[in-house]
């Protein structure tokens, strides 16, 4: 049960930052504490795969701080989050133990997760923003979630 709560949570976090969550993973398959070895997310722990996903990491913490940068909600970003909190929820599934079952279950509740960060993450930015009396702020705090929440997830589920 635990490793569907940090699948889901991983999923949360995608729905903040939709690299964020991925990169994480990826770092922690790379390190050996996620087994994903003979799965077919087995792609996540090779070389080059933690690098490239961590500079579409950092493209995005920069990207989210333009004005022209669209909502979370439309369509191509929605996606892109259901598609990155699955895949990293289903790699923290499958360090729930060897076979398939694990691997889906976390890819639903990472899908799930996403879903609930990216409704729950806007309408979090909204608030802060408000109070703050700008939008910097709120992003940057909800930088600091994401970053801080995947090293969090990936340690509780190595």
């Amino acid at each position: 049960m635990t490793i569907l709560i940090l699948a889901l949570l991983i999923g949360v976090v995608a729905g903040l930052r939709a690299m964020m969550a991925p990169a994480a993973v990826s770092w922690a398959a790379h390190f050996g504490w996620l087994h994903v070895d003979g799965t077919w997310l087995a792609f996540l722990g090779y070389r080059f795969t933690p690098w490239i996903l961590s500079v579409l990491a950092l493209a995005e913490l920069v990207t989210d701080q333009l004005p022209s940068t669209p909502s979370r909600k439309v369509p191509p970003q929605f996606i892109a989050r259901l598609l990155t909190g699955g895949l990293s929820g289903g790699a923290i599934g499958a360090a729930g133990g060897a076979g398939g079952g694990s691997i889906a279950a976390g890819i639903v509740a990472g899908l799930i997760g996403a879903v609930i960060g990216t409704y729950g993450g806007a309408a979090a930015r909204t608030k802060l923003a408000g109070l703050f009396g700008s939008d910097r702020p709120a992003a940057l705090i909800e930088d600091a979630v994401a970053i801080a929440g995947a090293y969090l997830i990936v340690c509780c589920a190595a």
